[in-house]
């Protein structure tokens, strides 16, 4: 059976005269000329190539399929596609960064900052570690302080009291190789060996030393052990800071602790108030005690110098003795009874007169011995006479006596004064 059947309507050349004819099914070698032309098209050919006449079929006429040439175009996308999986090797490390390269999903090498190339998906992989950012992780609150973590935040002191401690810990990283490969999750890691180093530091010291004293130590501590732990894990984590963020007794009994503590503020004032007084007086009296070691001194060195001048003299008063005893022991007594009897009053009576009645001015003796200091107790005082017998006043002075020996008598006076002022 023929295309050109009448059965199915005539599909030739004919066809394009009149227009009276059936129409039918399309046509499948037009469809297969169409689909030919298409393909030369894109392979370059010139599909409109005919055999030279202008009627019948030969316009028509069905092009030879070329493998050779459809095989062509193929490698072309083959060719473009591998520049372009070439080309996905390449990758950019920033300053901070460092480069990991994996060869099926095992290290390879790591890429210092700069434009790197390494062999494409899936032989090779990159990862880019960031090595200069701070990470934060907070233990024993989340967020705020008031959101607390008591699992973590409950810790037990040396002395068995509980103690909320809250602190945050700051890390960057070191060695990219060991973070990525030696830890699972860094966060997770710091988290546990933090709490771990802090609940060790606590265990072994006083809750006053935790909680007022030693804040800043603990700190440090902790600070030095995480690093120890991290390290002998091989993290690749270096810990730059841990900072105390709250330290507090318990809300049970927070009461009784602020209680505590204003107990202990009293004392400490009480204490500073007593160390101020101590200050103002201890000070004071070594000035006072001082003082009085230099006046004991000074008296010492003035009875010193007296004694020995007193022994000089009486040295000199005994060579003097030695050569003429008699007038030495006149002139002793004589000067001793002038000391006495200048400084008492005298009432001089004339015995051998005829008189036996006596009147003595015993008012007036009185006001003289009342009388003020001032008055020169040298003076002699002399009695009136009385009226019914003559009295006469004798001469009681007695001679010059040595001008040495009355100035030592008359220190020595002085002295005896001095002593009984004291």
């Amino acid at each position: 059976m023929s295309l050109n059947d009448p059965k199915w309507g005539n599909r030739g050349g004919d066809n394009r005269g009149g227009g009276d004819g059936n129409q039918g099914p399309p046509d499948l070698e037009e469809l297969w000329r169409d689909f030919n032309r298409r393909l030369s098209g894109m392979f370059g050919r010139d599909s409109g190539r005919g055999n030279g006449s202008g009627g019948g079929d030969g316009g028509n006429r069905t092009p030879d399929f070329n493998m050779r040439q459809f095989g062509g175009g193929i490698g072309l996308i083959a060719a473009f596609a591998v520049v372009v999986w070439l080309a996905s090797g390449f990758y950019i490390v920033d300053a901070s960064q460092r480069g990991i390269v994996l060869q099926f999903g095992r290290f390879q090498e790591a890429t210092e900052p700069g434009l790197r190339w390494r062999l494409p998906y899936p032989i090779q992989t990159h990862e880019l570690v960031n090595l200069t950012g701070v990470r934060t992780v907070e233990i024993g609150y989340r967020g705020s302080e008031r959101n607390k973590v008591l699992k973590e935040a409950l810790m037990l002191t040396d002395d068995e009291n509980i103690v909320n401690i809250q602190f945050a810990v700051q890390y960057i990283l070191k060695d990219p190789q060991q973070y990525l490969f030696s830890n699972r999750n860094s966060d997770d890691s710091v988290i546990q060996a933090a709490e771990t180093a802090v609940r060790e530091i606590v265990g072994k010291s006083k809750m006053d030393f935790v909680l007022y004293e030693g804040r800043e130590q603990v700190a440090a501590n902790a600070q030095k052990l995480t690093q120890d732990i991290l390290d002998r894990y091989s993290t690749g984590i270096q810990v730059s800071k841990v900072t105390m963020q709250n330290a507090q007794p318990p809300e049970q009994v927070q009461a009784a602790f602020d209680d505590a503590v204003k107990a202990g503020q009293d004392r400490e004032r009480q204490k500073n108030e007593g160390q101020a007084y101590a200050n103002d007086v201890i000070p004071r009296a070594r000035g006072a005690a001082s003082r009085l070691i230099e006046e004991a001194d000074a008296y010492k060195g003035r009875v010193v110098a007296q004694a020995e001048g007193d022994a000089s003299r009486f040295k000199q008063i005994y060579t003097e003795y030695a050569k003429a005893p008699e007038v030495t022991r006149q002139r002793m007594y004589i000067d001793t009874m002038q000391q006495i009897f200048s400084n008492t009053s005298k009432v001089m009576v004339d015995a051998r007169g005829s008189g036996n009645l006596l009147y003595l001015p015993l008012d007036k003796l009185i006001q003289q011995t009342a009388a003020p200091a001032s008055v020169p107790a040298s003076e002699p005082v002399q009695a009136s006479r009385p009226m019914s017998s003559p009295v006469a006043e004798s001469n009681v002075a007695p001679p010059r006596a040595d001008a040495l020996l009355g100035e030592s008598r008359t220190r020595e006076a002085a002295r005896n004064r001095d002593r009984g002022e004291r």
